[in-house]
């Protein structure tokens, strides 16, 4: 276990937020997690998990521990003329475990290729993209047990996956540590082609039946595109929650906007894309000082070099004060608030 104090977080987290932690914690085993919380336990210090840090806005200095998770390795543990389950460990970046799935012809989460993040962090908000949600693919995990460092196992039902949200992110919060996930992979996998992106990307370039293999190549371009690298400017991906809404509210809003996009929800909701709400109050490229939205895609919002944490906060509440008034709509953050 690597320890260091008063750490900058500047390069962990993909706003490239300038803070510091007290304390940051790497951890490359089970044994090193579980001494690092009965240290914590004992000096009642206050902790966080960081995975691959693209889903998280600092807005001040971390008084605390953060705990870098760096478990690593990929597994196949078991095998049918169907299936392949493999198990990959928490700190394995998300994209690269996605390429590697694909590289061995392992259908289900092609369609989910270039989401930023550690795989040990993607099932607790339930990732998704282009009609695909980890859910989909998802088998089993296993987490550590905070309070007294024992294991356990959760089968898909006992995650409790929603849109954008688990019960690792509501009920059980920081009471469990991630430490591997085991997917359910298809060997004979039929591409997920329903979402509208990734059927003008093939209508418009050709590719006669698509492969797993194409799937993430367009995917990737489709992402490239549309979203800012944050290794350039500094971004968390999407930051609101696209939101849901009745069909009466959604009939409501085509009175006066006929062209809105809007897909099906279950039980008879429809979820509305919130870039499309933000675009049409105005803020589709807005900037002040460092903190902005993106002008491709104004779901994204950007820092450009040295804005603070509560700049960019600030920004997301004047978006969602002037969403809620123009449509009655309350847009909720993705990213989570420190």
């Amino acid at each position: 276990m690597k320890k260091l104090k008063n750490v900058s977080l500047k390069t962990y987290n993909s706003f490239g937020i300038d803070v510091k932690a007290r304390q940051m914690l790497f951890i490359h085993d089970i044994y090193d997690l579980s001494d690092s919380f009965d240290s914590i336990y004992t000096n009642n210090d206050k902790w966080m998990f960081l995975g691959g840090g693209s889903n998280v806005l600092f807005t001040g200095d971390y008084e605390g521990t953060i705990i870098k998770m760096s478990l690593m390795g990929i597994k196949v543990v078991d095998k049918t003329s169907d299936h392949v389950y493999v198990r990959v460990n928490g700190g394995e970046e998300w994209d690269n475990f996605v390429g590697y799935c694909v590289g061995n012809n392992w259908g289900g989460i092609e369609n989910l290729s270039l989401i930023p993040g550690s795989t040990g962090a993607a099932p607790i908000q339930n990732i998704g993209a282009y009609g695909v949600e980890l859910k989909d693919s998802f088998y089993c995990l296993e987490a550590m047990q905070i309070s007294d460092g024992t294991m356990r196992q959760f089968n898909k039902q006992e995650c409790g996956f929603g849109y954008r949200t688990s019960v690792f992110k509501t009920r059980l919060k920081d009471k469990y540590i991630i430490c591997s996930v085991v997917f359910k992979l298809n060997l004979n996998h039929k591409p997920e082609l329903g979402y509208k992106a990734i059927n003008d990307y093939f209508k418009k370039n050709g590719a006669g039946s698509p492969t797993i293999d194409n799937i993430r190549r367009a995917v990737i371009q489709i992402r490239k595109n549309k979203l800012p690298d944050p290794k350039f400017l500094g971004n968390a991906g999407s930051f609101f929650k696209n939101p849901v809404v009745t069909l009466q509210q959604l009939e409501e809003i085509k009175k006066s906007y006929p062209g809105i996009i809007a897909y099906p929800d279950s039980n008879n909701y429809m979820k509305i894309p919130a870039g499309w709400l933000i675009e049409q109050a105005g803020w589709k490229g807005f900037r002040k000082g460092d903190a902005g939205v993106y002008e491709k895609q104004a779901l994204v919002i950007v820092n450009y070099g040295k804005a603070k944490g509560i700049e960019i906060l600030k920004l997301a509440n004047m978006i969602t004060k002037s969403v809620y008034e123009k449509f009655g709509i309350e847009l909720k953050p993705e990213v989570n608030i420190i």
